[in-house]
Order: C-alpha cells, then sequence, then structure tokens
C-alpha cells in the first residue's frame, strides 16, 4: 500500500454501532429499526469522507490485539480504505450512537491502554508514512497511556518532514499541538470553550474561541457551532459560514466530515473561502448521511450555491503553501 497525500490518524480507533429508533426516553426499553456497525473513530470517518471528496487518503492508528480489531480492518478492507493500524493489548473500544429523530446520543467507550513501547512503535510507522504526505489530520482522544503530548509529537514529525497538520482535539493535548503551529486548529464549540474561559453560546464567542487558536499558534482556527455552522479567523479576515437551512438526521460526523474538507483543501492549495463554502455544504450533507463518515453528495450539491459566508477582511488571504 502507497502512502496517502493525507494521512489520517485514529489513535483511538473504535467499532461504530449506529441504532437508529424512534423515540428515545430513559428508564425504558426501546426497539431498535436500524442497526449499522462499521470502522469508526474520527480518524477513520475522515478518511472515510477523504476518499469520497478524491483525495488518497490512508488512516494510521491504534486497534486492540482481539477480534473487534480484525472486525475493524476488515471492514475498512471492504470499503477500500487504506489503513495501517499498530496492534495494542487489550480491547478494541466499541461506540455506541442512538439516532431518535434530530438527534444523536452517543457512548463512547475509553479505548485499550497502550504501553511506551507501543506508542513507540506508531510513532515510527508515522514517520515512515508521514515523508509522502501532504496533510496530516491529528484528530479524536486518545487511548489511555497514549501521553498529552501526543499531537503536538506527530505534529512535529510532520512538519519537520513537509506536510500541512491539522489539529481537531480538545484540552491540553489541543493547547500542546497549537505550540507548532498547525495550518488548522478545528475544535467544536464546546471543545473550544475553555480557550476563552466560557461557554461559546454565539457568533461573538465562537470567533474570539477562533482567533484565540490563532494567538495560541494556528495559521486558521475553525470552531465549528453545529446547526449554526462554523466561524473561521486566520491573520487576514475572519469568516462566518453556514448553510441557510439545517438538514435534519445523524449529526455525528458533520464535524469529521469539516475536517476532511479542509484538510482536502490543504491538499490540493483552493483558496479559502472555496475551501469553507465546501465544507459548509459537506458537513451538513454529512448530517443526511445515517452513519459518521459519509455524506448525501446530492444534498452537498443542493446546499453549496446556499452556502452564506461573510467574510471581514483584512488582508487577501488563501488556504494554500509553497509546494513541496
Amino acid at each position: 500500500m502507497s502512502p496517502g497525500e493525507v494521512v489520517a490518524v485514529s489513535l483511538n480507533t473504535a467499532l461504530d454501532i449506529t441504532y437508529t429508533v424512534p423515540h428515545l426516553m430513559p428508564d425504558t426499553s426501546h426497539r431498535v429499526t436500524d442497526v449499522v456497525t462499521r470502522a469508526g473513530g474520527k480518524g477513520v470517518n475522515v478518511a472515510r469522507v477523504l476518499g469520497r471528496l478524491g483525495s488518497d487518503a490512508v488512516v494510521l492508528g491504534l486497534i486492540g490485539d482481539d477480534a473487534t480489531g480484525s472486525d475493524i480492518t476488515a471492514e475498512l478492507a471492504q470499503a477500500g480504505v487504506p489503513a495501517r493500524f499498530v496492534r495494542v493489548g487489550g480491547r478494541t473500544r466499541r461506540t455506541v450512537s442512538v439516532v431518535a429523530g434530530p438527534q444523536a446520543t452517543v457512548l463512547n467507550e475509553p479505548g485499550p491502554h497502550v504501553t511506551a513501547a507501543e506508542w513507540t512503535a506508531f510513532q515510527e510507522l508515522f514517520a515512515g508514512v508521514v515523508r509522502e504526505a501532504r496533510v496530516v489530520v491529528l484528530t479524536g482522544s486518545r487511548p489511555p497511556g497514549v501521553p498529552v503530548s501526543a499531537y503536538a509529537d506527530l505534529a512535529g514529525i510532520a512538519t519537520a518532514a513537509g506536510a500541512e497538520v491539522l489539529v481537531d482535539t480538545e484540552g491540553p493535548a489541543l493547547r500542546r499541538a497549537l505550540d507548532t503551529a498547525p495550518a488548522v486548529a478545528k475544535p467544536n464549540a464546546a471543545e473550544a470553550a475553555e480557550l476563552i474561559e466560557r461557554p461559546v453560546r454565539g457568533h461573538d464567542d465562537a470567533v474570539a474561541a477562533a482567533q484565540r487558536l490563532v494567538d495560541l499558534g494556528a495559521r486558521a482556527g475553525v470552531v465549528s457551532c453545529g446547526a449554526d455552522g462554523f466561524v473561521a479567523v486566520t491573520a487576514g479576515a475572519s469568516y462566518r459560514v453556514r448553510v441557510p437551512h439545517p438538514v435534519t438526521g445523524n449529526p455525528t460526523g458533520a464535524g469529521d466530515a469539516l475536517a476532511a474538507v479542509l484538510a482536502h483543501g490543504l491538499a490540493r492549495r483552493v483558496p479559502l473561502p472555496d475551501v469553507l463554502a465546501r465544507a459548509a455544504a459537506v458537513s451538513a450533507a454529512a448530517v443526511a448521511c445515517p452513519w459518521a463518515g459519509g455524506f448525501d453528495p446530492d444534498v452537498a450539491s443542493r446546499l453549496l450555491p446556499e452556502v452564506i459566508v461573510r467574510t471581514t477582511e483584512r488582508k487577501q488571504d488563501t488556504c494554500t503553501s509553497p509546494p513541496r
């Protein structure tokens, strides 16, 4: 398997189980009307969407040395998603999403414990593959045992190899990664709240959080706000991006679809406003998909001309980088 132009890191790979129910109520039993089981975790979801966008993407990750881990590798191979994993001791985690109408309830297991030797093995795999990559996406949670510096460490390796970095995480791991000056930092509103020490409750708060991402080192800060779209801030401009009408469905993978389009734009050196408009359309179309890691292309095509991008310019800016 050849390295991809985009490497999507999946440190906490999971077997995603999505249940659809008519209604979700506590303290009662439910009859499930549909079940979908497939490989997941944010890095895997991003790679799936990248493949649909036409990017040559590969997943690098950690999975447990168990039957669930084998199910994940088999499903990805069947789906045509290139992936390479370091096997670790312990049980591969599972996630359960319960979708009821426009709402989704997600239960995430913590993942297997990763030893120092296993983490070193992953870094060695990553360093070998990233030499041929244009973009690296560092996204999702860390399993137990993986250090808080993990994304910063991987970002440093990627940058030294000449790759752009997009980071989508939270807390101390995000702050450490910002020290490496990633091309894009993309937390959601809840994850970004810590940066401004208050909840992100509207456009102004989201812009403040995105600006804080830039102040801390990112070239572009993007904060996703669910059905309200997202904001982006760079040294040159700030953008408010949204579709005019919310899409109903399963919102679980919308943020991953947004990250995928941003990574695709970085890899193809597309002007930033065009990236943002397409990102809004695809992330909204991901809600129309019953499971994370996909999007409805017909919905995306319909929404793209309707996307509202409001720009406050400080100077001309693009999502480009010098040729490697």
